[in-house]
C-alpha cells in the first residue's frame, strides 16, 4: 500500500462507478490492492496483456489506479498500478434523484428512514476523509457497535424508548449554539436486525 493512499475513496462520477461494476474491471481492483504490472494481471486472470493494458488506461484515466513505480525488463517498462484507495464506496448521489436521501421517509421506524441516513453518513464521511487526507489532518468520528439479543418485541420497543430517551438527554446537556468556536457534529443511531448465515439447503438469507 502506497503511504500515500487514502483508506476511502467516495465515488460521485458515473463513469467510476461503472467500472466499478464491471466485473473485469471490478477483478482488477481487488487484485491491485497489492502493485502489479499488466504482465502479472495477465497471468493471474488468464487474458491477454494487451486486454489488461486497455483496461488500466482506462481505470486509470478516471482516477481509481495510479502507477507506483516503474521496473525495466529486457527492452521494455512496466508499470506497477495500484488502487488509489484501500476500498471505495459508491456515493449515493451517482443515483440522482433516485438515490436514498435523509428524511425521505417520515418514519423513524422506516427501513427507508434507515437507508437514508447511512447513505448521507457514508457521503459526509467519504468527504470528510478526501479533506482531511488532502490537509495533512485527521478529524474526529465515534463508533459504537453492538449486539442485542431481545427477549420479546416488547423488550426491543422498551429499549428503543429508553434510548431514545437518553440520546435526548445527552444532545440537550451538551448542544451549545452560543459557542464561538465550537463544531456542530451529527449524531446517528439505528438498528436492524443481523443478517443470519443461510440455512442449509433454503440458500437465501433469511432475517
Amino acid at each position: 500500500m502506497s503511504a500515500a493512499q487514502p483508506a476511502l475513496l467516495l465515488v460521485r462520477d458515473p463513469g467510476q462507478a461503472g467500472c466499478l461494476i464491471d466485473a473485469t474491471r471490478r477483478r482488477l481492483l481487488e487484485l491491485l490492492h497489492t502493485p502489479d504490472s499488466a504482465t502479472g494481471l495477465a497471468r493471474q486472470l488468464g487474458l491477454p496483456r494487451q486486454r489488461i493494458n486497455y483496461h488500466l488506461r482506462e481505470l486509470e484515466r478516471i482516477g481509481l489506479v495510479h502507477c507506483v513505480s516503474e521496473r525495466r525488463k529486457g527492452n521494455c517498462t512496466e508499470r506497477l498500478m495500484q488502487t488509489t484507495a484501500q476500498a471505495f464506496v459508491i456515493s449515493p448521489e451517482v443515483l440522482g434523484t433516485l438515490g436514498p436521501t435523509p428524511g425521505s421517509s417520515p418514519d423513524r421506524l422506516s427501513a427507508a428512514t434507515l437507508v437514508g441516513a447511512a447513505a448521507e453518513t457514508i457521503r459526509s464521511v467519504a468527504i470528510l476523509e478526501r479533506q482531511a487526507t488532502d490537509q495533512g489532518k485527521s478529524f474526529a468520528t465515534l463508533t459504537l457497535d453492538a449486539l442485542i439479543r431481545f427477549a420479546s418485541p416488547e423488550a426491543r420497543a422498551a429499549f428503543a424508548a429508553e434510548l431514545t430517551d437518553a440520546v435526548a438527554h445527552l444532545v440537550a446537556r451538551y448542544h451549545n449554539d452560543d459557542a464561538p468556536k465550537g463544531r456542530t457534529f451529527r449524531l446517528l443511531v439505528g438498528s436492524h436486525p443481523i443478517v443470519q448465515p443461510p440455512v442449509a439447503g433454503k440458500g437465501a438469507d433469511h432475517v
